[in-house]
């Protein structure tokens, strides 16, 4: 079995007022189906380990994680080396209801934009208000990242973690550099 390889190579830029990183292998599944059905729900949270996120919001906790994307649908991560076992366990379970579970890791790139200014980075390129009373760790969004579909939460205060498509994975990774140019501050979420 071949070797499992991101789209940019874990590829990582410190030289801005944020370090842009592409992260590992990452294990994604999307879940759809009725989200207040007990299976989904039971599926999803064995699944990710984490308990069920409230709408517009993300738990994570180790590898495992679960992000609330729509009213029908949820994206459960985990391990990498271990997206094949979980989708089994959620197929099966889920096998008797109308529901939906596919695995998406090797389509999707994985970023994180970390330091005190990951926030007004992200704020540069996704028309969403991230003010800090808006945005809290743990909320989840589905927006745009410079023309590009992508999701996001924060995981703390000071790292965002963004997902989009493997085929855009060198674009949002150039936009989260100019973003993160040194000297670029733009200040406006500073007390």
């Amino acid at each position: 079995m071949s070797e499992p390889v991101t789209a940019l190579k874990g590829a990582s830029d410190t030289s801005g007022i944020a370090v842009v990183t592409e992260l590992g292998p990452t294990g994604m599944i999307t879940l759809r189906g009725d989200l207040s059905a007990k299976p989904v729900i039971k599926a999803a949270v064995t699944a990710s380990g984490v308990t069920m996120p409230e709408k517009n919001h993300c738990a994570t906790e180790g590898t495992g994680g679960l992000a609330w994307m729509s009213p029908d649908e949820l994206l459960i991560l985990c391990a990498y080396e271990e997206v094949h076992q979980r989708l089994a366990d959620m197929q099966s379970r889920l096998a008797k209801i109308h529901a939906l579970a596919v695995n998406v890791s090797d389509a999707r790139a994985l970023f994180q934009v970390n330091g005190p200014k990951a926030r007004e980075v992200l704020a540069k390129l996704a028309p969403v208000d991230l003010a800090p009373d808006h945005f809290t760790p743990g909320m989840f969004r589905r927006s745009r990242i410079a023309q590009v579909p992508a999701a996001f939460w924060m995981p703390d205060a000071q790292s965002v973690r963004i997902i989009c498509f493997r085929s855009v994975a060198q674009y949002v990774f150039d936009v989260l550099n100019v973003a993160a140019q040194d000297g670029s501050e733009v200040g406006y979420f500073n007390a």
